[in-house]
């Protein structure tokens, strides 16, 4: 009979980030609210940091900058400090690393979303992320289609849709940012269009033809004279027999007319009275 050997049990792997703080715990449980308990959470806060930014550095390929994820690591950190119980028998580390890692993730979650969108669509693009991940390990390593995600997750073809454009709501583009693949110095910014200026022209056009068609014969060929054919006061003056101190004056109030004209057409219509036309009881 042959002998029977057994393979040696790997030993879990300690970080020299887990300081041995069992005693400090343990007095931290027993002192009131005060001076003492503060200083003896900030002296635990400190000792476990590098625990917490050894956490964060975890997620440092998601968008978000090494700083801001230790800055929230620190906090759940906190939390962990001040919430751990040492007489329920859990290790310290078992129940800090869940709070930790919660208060990153909820920071994901809730403030680097650059569109908002609901919760629901959170959850179902992280996943559709997941899937894509696990199914694009396969021999043709190409992007799963929609279908193949919702097969793999379950999921309806029309919450799978709603998980992939989330995926792209995550992050927006600065307006600086090249508008194609090469840098050829043309940003987003510059693909969008400018104020057209003969708008406001075409609209000036239509909004005095009814005034001019209003105005006496003499009047508007005055003006068709003076700016549709560019001549001046005293050519006009001489092709109409009259002085050019009178086109003048006819130039002016053809002008001023036309103006009031349309300013008035402009101007939105004044309510009536609320009293006006009542009839009494």
């Amino acid at each position: 009979m042959g002998t029977v050997r057994y393979r040696p049990q790997r030993a879990r792997h300690t970080h020299d980030d887990a300081p041995d703080t069992t005693e400090d715990f343990q007095r931290l449980a027993a002192l009131p609210e005060g001076p003492e308990r503060e200083e003896l959470c900030n002296r635990l806060v400190e000792a476990w940091l590098p625990m917490a930014h050894r956490l964060a550095a975890k997620y440092r390929s998601r968008g978000e900058s090494l700083e801001d994820l230790e800055q929230v690591a620190a906090l759940g950190l906190v939390k962990a400090v001040n919430r751990y119980d040492p007489s329920q028998g859990t290790p310290f580390v078992p129940f800090a690393v869940p709070t930790i890692t919660g208060e990153i993730r909820r920071h994901f979650r809730d403030h680097t979303w650059d569109v908002h969108v609901p919760r629901r669509v959170q959850e179902l693009r992280n996943k559709v992320r997941t899937a894509i991940r696990e199914l694009s390990t396969t021999a043709d390593d190409r992007t799963p289609s929609a279908e193949r995600i919702a097969e793999h997750t379950g999921l309806s073809l029309e919450d799978v849709e709603a998980g992939l454009e989330a995926i792209g709501s995550f992050r927006s583009l600065s307006l600086d940012a090249s508008a194609g693949d090469s840098d050829d110095g043309f940003s987003l910014a510059d693909t969008f269009g400018a104020n057209e200026p003969d708008y406001d022209t075409v609209v000036a056009k239509e909004a005095v033809k009814p005034c001019l068609r209003a105005l006496p014969e003499r009047q508007r060929r005055v003006l068709y004279m003076r700016y549709f054919r560019d001549m001046t006061q005293s050519r006009i003056g001489k092709e109409l027999g009259i002085s050019q101190m009178h086109v003048s004056r006819l130039l002016s109030k053809s002008v001023e007319h036309v103006r009031r004209q349309v300013e008035h057409d402009r101007r939105p219509a004044r309510p009536r009275c609320a009293g006006a036309g009542a009839v009494r009881a």
